[in-house]
């Protein structure tokens, strides 16, 4: 038996943390800048499937496994952080370089699906959200119902935003500010590392 009430309740939380600007969405315009659709519908679908990893993960049991061993919630934060870190650090190193427009679909779904695999946020987000969904007598078949329905709406949304972005008037206007755009994206990754390090601290 499927419940309709936690499903409607995931996917409102599903949209709205999709939705939300962060890392994610300046992974995807950045992806799309420099390899116009297909780079940036790649990225999009990257995205997607790593963040499905967490739906699916967490509402099998990471919550359980992450309560019993923390350690292994602890490592994979730093790990986030320092991936996020570096990648701010490249964008905030990136502002004099030519964009040189590239396909490099297989670069864009890794960089999408590293973004949302090793990005600590996330995890706090499906921790947070799920652990207040989820019941340890629902039925296998809503578990895989609230899994499949997060990495598709988060690839969903993601798609439609490479779609728009690479319309051709909004990506030359995207080309011609990436100096800026490239410092407002480092600068929040590099925020988001910090931020982890401070919660790491419990600062």
């Amino acid at each position: 038996v499927v419940d309709i009430t936690a499903i409607s309740a995931a996917a409102v939380m599903f949209i709205l943390g999709a939705t939300s600007p962060g890392p994610s969405l300046a992974v995807v315009l950045r992806n799309t800048m420099i390899g116009g659709r297909g780079r940036g519908l790649a990225c999009a679908v990257g995205h997607g499937i790593g963040f499905g990893f967490y739906a699916v993960s967490v509402v099998f049991g990471l919550v359980i496994i992450m309560e019993n061993h923390p350690s292994v919630f602890t490592l994979l934060q730093i790990i986030g952080g320092l991936f996020l870190l570096y990648l701010g650090i490249e964008m905030m190193r990136a502002e004099e370089k030519e964009i040189i427009l590239s396909e490099g679909k297989r670069e864009g779904f890794l960089e999408g699906f590293f973004i949302a695999f090793l990005n600590p946020k996330i995890a706090v987000f499906m921790l947070a959200v799920l652990s207040s969904v989820l019941d340890p007598s629902m039925s296998s078949d809503t578990k895989w119902f609230i899994a499949a329905m997060g990495a598709t709406i988060d690839t969903i949304w993601y798609v439609l935003v490479a779609l728009l972005l690479s319309n051709s008037n909004i990506l030359t206007k995207i080309q011609n500010n990436q100096k800026i755009l490239n410092q407002i994206t480092g600068l929040l990754m590099i925020g988001l590392a910090i931020w982890t390090a401070l919660r790491l601290a419990g600062i």
